[in-house]
């Protein structure tokens, strides 16, 4: 996504920015991860993954519009922003608009919880009641966690373990010590896509008193922060290989990447940075390929 704009963008490229697809890949990765495992044990389903999907999509939507939308309201977004646009601060949008979008995708969130709760029960409220409360919660409400250090905590339940788990069990009904195991990678690199993010604005972010747990550990620890969250994605296939899958370790043929994006990270502030937060986006999403194919593969040689 480009970080300038233009005046002369039809409405419908507008919400286009306003979605920003290049966050979508969080929301798809942990999908995918999940389904696999579901494969694995005999479980998938094809409408309730599929119902998933989408609505881990929408969740990802809503929530990058409420951000959009409160920090907005906030004034954490200047001219001086560094990020890709954001339509509210730009006036590409008015806040009623972006409002009624934001409602309007966390209603349709809610019509596929109501599916995945009538195929899989109760749990799927709590869970997705929990999910929409918690993205509206990341940047609005009376306590926005994301502006006192706890985005990253969030990223990684939400986006890691509940994401996978939650995709696992709604095919299953069920819980799964690999699914859980198998949502921590996903958790991790996930989480360092916010911490890219939340680096490049170390500087607007503390004039605005938006108090990151980048903000608190400063550049150089938020450096230390990614470095430990790709280390901990390729540390799991590690140690579980050898009771799940030999052939999850077919996720470090993205090592490459990982390591260009840490040097990247290591050598780089501002705006640049936005090349890395779309690079392990990308990674995320190749990293979740590999290790569902290595799920996969030895499941459907095996039968």
């Amino acid at each position: 996504m480009e970080d300038n704009y233009n005046s002369e963008l039809s409405s419908w490229q507008v919400w286009i920015l306003a979605v920003r697809p290049k966050t979508l890949p969080a929301a798809a990765a942990p999908v995918l991860v999940g389904s696999a495992v579901a494969f694995v044990d005999g479980a998938f389903q094809f409408g309730p993954a599929l119902a998933a999907l989408i609505a881990a999509l929408l969740l990802q939507i809503g929530a990058n519009l409420a951000n959009d939308l409160f920090d907005f309201q906030r004034g954490a977004d200047s001219v001086n922003r560094l990020g890709p646009v954001r339509v509210t601060q730009t006036g590409l949008l008015s806040p009623n608009q972006v409002r009624k979008g934001m409602w309007l995708v966390f209603g349709l969130a809610v019509l596929l919880g109501v599916y995945l709760t009538y195929v899989a029960g109760w749990p799927v409220v709590v869970i997705g009641l929990t999910a929409v409360l918690a993205a509206l919660a990341y940047t609005g409400g009376p306590f926005p966690f994301g502006y006192y250090g706890f985005g990253d905590l969030f990223v990684f339940i939400f986006f890691g373990v509940i994401a996978v788990c939650g995709t696992y069990y709604v095919q299953s009904r069920a819980w799964s010590n690999l699914a859980f195991f198998s949502s921590l990678p996903m958790g991790f690199l996930i989480t360092a896509i916010l911490v890219v993010n939340n680096l490049r604005d170390i500087d607007s972010d503390r004039q605005v008193e938006k108090i990151t747990l980048a903000v608190r550990l400063g550049a150089d620890g938020t450096r230390y922060e990614y470095l430990f969250c790709m280390i901990g994605a390729y540390f799991v296939p590690l140690i579980i290989w050898n009771s799940f899958s030999p052939l999850l370790m077919l996720t470090w043929l993205s090592l490459p990447l990982a390591y260009s994006l840490i040097r990247f990270v290591w050598n780089h502030v501002g705006r640049p940075l936005n090349q890395a937060l779309a690079g392990t986006g990308r990674l995320t999403l190749i990293y979740a390929a590999l290790y569902s194919l290595g799920l996969i593969l030895p499941a459907i040689i095996s039968r």
